[in-house]
């Protein structure tokens, strides 16, 4: 009777903690992400590769580049990029799941996207790139439909909530970063 009464209040213990700690994980609108990121680019993921890391003291990092062909969100210029994102598999003995990554499908070659990146100077294991923000939450897909291009949206808390044809999101992120660009003189 005793275990079960101090199990019992072990468990009510640990789920009113639950409801009061809930993830902290960043949302994003469009706004903040454009303010964070320094562009993104609309194009097809023409190569994807895992790699590893191994810093002094950071054994065992996996990322995945994506090399990315388009133009830029920011002002419509052709450009290649390469995004990373941590995790990913070599093969089947030889990578990490990361549960913040893009899903396999998002990422996969042929895939046309939308990217938001920052550069950063380490990325875990001395990795230097362009980092994908909000690791999956700063990556959208791309559909075609009868009207054109449409980007899918993901949701409450992602930048691109709802589904939006291209053109206007592409409208939206050029004078996002136009402003951006303005309140830094």
């Amino acid at each position: 009777m005793r275990k079960t009464l101090r199990f019992s209040c072990v468990a009510l213990l640990a789920a009113l903690l639950g409801v009061a700690a809930p993830a902290q994980i960043k949302q994003f609108t469009l706004e903040e992400i454009t303010q964070v990121a320094d562009n993104s680019v609309y194009g097809e993921i023409v190569a994807a590769r895992v790699f590893r890391s191994d810093g002094p003291q950071e054994p065992n990092f996996y990322f995945t580049r994506l090399t990315i062909e388009g133009r830029s969100m920011a002002d419509g210029r052709p450009m290649t990029v390469d995004v990373l994102f941590h995790g990913g598999f070599i093969d089947e003995n030889h990578g990490v799941f990361n549960s913040e990554a893009p899903s396999a499908d998002d990422v996969r070659v042929g895939k046309r996207v939308v990217a938001f990146y920052k550069w950063a100077d380490d990325m875990g294991g001395g990795v230097r790139g362009n980092a994908l923000v909000a690791a999956h939450g700063g990556l959208f897909r791309t559909v075609e439909g009868p009207r054109g291009t449409a980007v899918l949206g993901r949701g409450e808390g992602y930048a691109i909530k709802k589904n939006l044809r291209m053109e206007h999101l592409e409208t939206a992120v050029a004078d996002l970063y136009r402003i951006k660009q303005q309140s830094k003189r």
